[in-house]
């Protein structure tokens, strides 16, 4: 029976990588819809050959869609509204705050749910967890938290002593701090392993990523955040693990290909050829490192968000992608992202509970305009 699939953000890079893996194993798919921001011409391209159902656009620009059979779904919050069709899975591809929206809708339309938008739980937290029936509709699609899922699989919380998050370290690990004063977008973007979006790239570079992604593991696998350790894994081979309380550590490891955890969430428990390579083992050197907090210092911004809770992590995802923004546009430079999400937690103000979109909305909001404020240039 073949698996019905909903793309959110097929033409990123998440989305054409699913889509890769649609095009290795047809018979296993039936795409329902597939959703893109701005770009008609890759959506029609892509429409012509999978025939979906359904496309979205969150342009109104549908010049090139005219002539699909699909039904159209154009303007602002296209995707979000595309998540309520009915479907066996939504992978939400979507980068950024824009992805939380389609995760929300997705879940209320009892669909289950391939995240690769992390913002979602970051932002969504709690709330968005009880949308998913205590996270049973969430499947990860990160590499880190795929691994870790997996090496879960038929354990109970009680055998559970460390959640393990590995990190690449990004281009500038090594690096002093008069170094990264110096460093532009073109240097940020240079990521020795992955091959990834430009916002996501730099958020790997200062380790905002594996912060995000600490507060993720928090929400998708129920542990606190004490048990939740980075470790800095440069050659990006173990992408996650689990320590257990008898002293056994259980390992993820695959040659980095965003492909597996994509078709592992989209077919598990099945595991099929996506014409990735396997891990060499042969004259293999693996090593792990412990974070420079004091030089990288997102990584535990967010850790301090994730823990204060509330308005913090919504506040401090959105600080993030106002500093990331601007330090692209050269606006700022690469150690100043950390002073702008530093300054405007620091004066985040009593907001109720992040129980409902708008309220996490409107904390966005007063977030980015106060980053905004401090980025001007």
């Amino acid at each position: 029976m073949k698996r019905r699939l909903t793309i959110l953000g097929s033409t990123g890079s998440i989305g054409l990588q699913a889509l890769d893996v649609v095009r290795s194993h047809p018979e296993r798919f039936e795409i329902v819809g597939l959703s893109a921001g701005s770009d008609a011409r890759t959506l029609e391209k892509q429409a012509r050959e999978f025939n979906p159902a359904y496309v979205a656009l969150e342009s109104s620009n549908v010049d090139g869609l005219e002539g699909l059979h699909a039904k159209k779904i154009t303007g602002p919050g296209a995707a979000a509204r595309l998540a309520e069709a009915p479907t066996g899975v939504v992978l939400n591809g979507i980068v950024g705050f824009a992805g939380l929206a389609a995760t929300v809708a997705s879940l209320k339309a009892h669909n289950i749910v391939a995240l690769a938008n992390k913002e979602s739980l970051v932002a969504g937290g709690d709330w968005i967890m009880r949308l998913a029936d205590d996270g049973n509709r969430l499947i990860p699609v990160d590499s880190e938290h795929s691994a870790i899922f997996q090496c879960l699989m038929g354990r109970t919380g009680e055998e559970v002593r460390e959640i393990l998050l590995t990190a690449s370290g990004g281009p500038f690990f090594d690096d002093e701090e008069e170094r990264l004063a110096e460093v532009g977008p073109e240097d940020a973007l240079k990521h020795p392993t992955w091959r990834m979006g430009p916002k996501i790239t730099v958020d790997s570079a200062t380790m905002m990523n594996k912060g995000l992604e600490v507060i993720e593991a928090h929400h998708l696998f129920g542990v606190p955040y004490d048990t939740v350790r980075v470790t800095v894994h440069r050659q990006s081979v173990v992408h996650g693990g689990v320590l257990f309380e008898d002293g056994s550590v259980v390992l993820h490891a695959a040659l980095p290909d965003m492909r597996l955890p994509i078709a592992y969430a989209l077919l598990r428990p099945e595991r099929v050829d996506v014409g990735a390579k396997q891990v060499p083992f042969d004259g293999a050197s693996w090593t792990f490192e412990q974070p420079r907090d004091d030089l990288f210092r997102c990584l535990p911004l967010a850790v301090e968000a994730g823990r204060a809770g509330g308005a913090y992590p919504v506040a401090l995802n959105a600080a993030n992608e106002v500093a990331v923004e601007a330090f692209l546009a050269r606006r700022i430079g690469f150690l100043q992202i950390a002073d702008v999400i530093e300054e405007v937690l620091e004066g985040v103000p009593g907001f109720g509970a992040m129980q409902g979109l708008e309220a996490i909305s409107f904390v966005d909001a007063w977030a980015r305009d106060e980053a905004r404020q401090r980025t001007r240039g």
